[in-house]
Parts: C-alpha cells; structure tokens; sequence
C-alpha cells in the first residue's frame, strides 16, 4: 500500500454491516483475529470508575491517582508498597474472569474455524475463554509473569502464586518484604512482563508463538477467502496489528478485512471494497452474529466472484 493511506469510515448501515461480517466469518476458509484493549473493556475490564474505586479506594485516597492505569505509573517509596499495588492489579485482571462472556462468545463463533489470534491484551482472556494456546500470540506480554528488570537473562517466571499470597497478606497498603520477588539468578528485582521498553523478555515462548503466527499466515497464504478481523485496536501500536491487517488485505485479493471498534472503526479507502466496518460495542456484535448464526448471509461480491471461476 502506498505510504500516504487516505482512511474512510463506515458505509452502510449497521445491520447491512452484521449482515456482512456474518456471511465473511461463515465464507472464511481461515480467520485472523487482531484483539486490542477495546475487545477486554467491551467484556468488563475496564480500569476506571466504579471497578477501580471497588479495588483501589484506599490506594486513591492516600497517592491520588484516579485510575488503574496511572497506578502502574506511580513512584512508590517502597518495593513493598509497589507490590501490594501491583499484586491486586495482577489479581483482578489476570486471575479473576472478565465481568462479561465476550471471550466466550466470540470463541463459540470461531471455535470451529481455522483461526488464529495475535493480540496486544495481557489479561490472558483468549486461553481462559478456551482458545487453544496453540493458535495465540501474546505480542506485549502478560500480567500472569514476571521478569528480571535487568533483564539478566531472556526468561520469565509464573507469578499466581506469589501474587495470591501478595493479596491475602497485604496490610495498610503493604505486603510482607519476604514475598518481595527477586531474580533467582541476579538478585535484582522482578517486574512484570510487558512491553514497556527495550528491556522486554521475549522468551522461548514468545518466540514460539511468533513463529506459529508466522507459519500459520505463509501456510494460508493460498486460501481463497481469510477474513482479517480486528477487534478493538487503536493507534497507540498500530504496526503490530492494524497496518499488517491492512497490508495482507491489500495484497491478496481474496482477503477480507473487518474492524469492529467502538469510535475507531476506519479502513483505507484502497481496500474500502473488501472491508467490513463496524462502529459499535464489540460485545453487542458478536452477540448479533451469534443470534443469527445458523443463516448467514452471503457476501454479493465474493460469490459472483467465485461463480465466475
């Protein structure tokens, strides 16, 4: 695609564009699913409001921070005092299931689909929901590991356990200074595994799942019908999921591309013919297409397109 990409928003209404994207997923011979922070807060994880002043009231009223995200950001005096935030953040996000089945629901569209999932969420929701570990692609990290801030070496360390016992033991604000973690082999302190700078582990898993990743787009390469379907990615890092949709789109004629993104729902105009645009609520369209799933409405184009083979 060329280098300056004009963008258009939605055409159609937004019952043609159910329509649509529900004749896409039934045509689709492989699906890859691009997830974002808009897919986790459609299912509940949201990190304001009444969620974050149920969990972290005490820690608002004391450091004056007003939401979960400027938390992560707070210089805490004390690894005690970072850990007790952090181990209830990991907890509520990580270990306790999303307020909504979305997840669920979107895995009950897919399940029998040959799909995939690359995705910049954390929160580990796919597996939980049952995606096979196989078929995901974790880009930015998860809040169920830890790390070397080093790092010293590229490798990362489960944390539910300690994290739970962070959670039962903390008091005023504080956890024990014995369940402060530090690296089995440097001593340094652990943090948590995400991309947040250069010292980002990318262990052998990560690196498995990209390979996978990999595999999986050159071996469907010669599919006559993959539907890229991006749900709830932003622009804060568009080179890992957007502009690849678009590219792969571009580039092969028989791809389709669908953004679902509740007030960033946008394609190139250069693949306006062969997208699928949805301004609204994730989890609202994903129970739409569920409801009307067993009769699918075919795409106009692809079928006289196919007739004509």
């Amino acid at each position: 695609m060329d280098s300056k990409i004009s963008i258009t928003k939605s055409a159609g209404s937004y019952s043609d564009n159910i329509k649509k994207l529900r004749g896409a997923l039934s045509a689709a011979d492989a699906v890859v699913v691009g997830a974002g922070a808009g897919l986790s807060t459609s299912a509940g994880f949201v990190y304001t409001g009444e969620r974050f002043e149920k969990y972290f009231s005490d820690f608002a009223a004391r450091y004056g921070f007003r939401d979960m995200y400027s938390g992560g950001f707070y210089p805490f005096p004390s690894q005690e005092e970072f850990w007790a935030y952090w181990s209830r953040y990991i907890f509520i996000n990580r270990y306790q299931d999303a307020p909504k089945p979305v997840y669920e629901e979107l895995f009950a569209l897919l399940k029998e689909k040959d799909y995939f999932v690359i995705t910049t969420n954390v929160d580990h929701c796919f597996q939980k929901a049952g995606f096979d570990k196989q078929r995901l692609f974790y880009t930015q990290g998860d809040y169920g590991l830890f790390q070397c801030s080093g790092p010293c070496r590229q490798e990362t360390y489960d944390n539910e356990s300690v994290v739970r016992q962070m959670m039962e033991r903390q008091e005023n604000m504080r956890i024990p200074s014995e369940l402060v973690p530090v690296c089995p082999h440097c001593g340094r302190p652990m943090t948590m595994n995400l991309r947040a700078d250069d010292k980002f582990v990318e262990d052998d898993g990560w690196h498995a799942a990209a390979a996978r990743y990999e595999e999986f787009l050159r071996t469907r390469q010669d599919r006559r019908r993959i539907l890229f379907l991006e749900l709830g990615v932003g622009y804060n890092t568009p080179v890992i999921i957007k502009y690849p949709f678009w590219q792969m789109t571009a580039a092969n004629p028989q791809a389709m591309y669908a953004c679902v993104n509740y007030g960033e729902a946008v394609c190139p105009e250069e693949i306006a013919d062969r997208s699928i645009v949805v301004n609204a609520d994730i989890g609202r369209v994903i129970n739409e297409l569920a409801d009307e799933s067993d009769n699918p409405v075919p795409i106009a184009a692809q079928d006289a397109e196919n007739s004509a083979r």
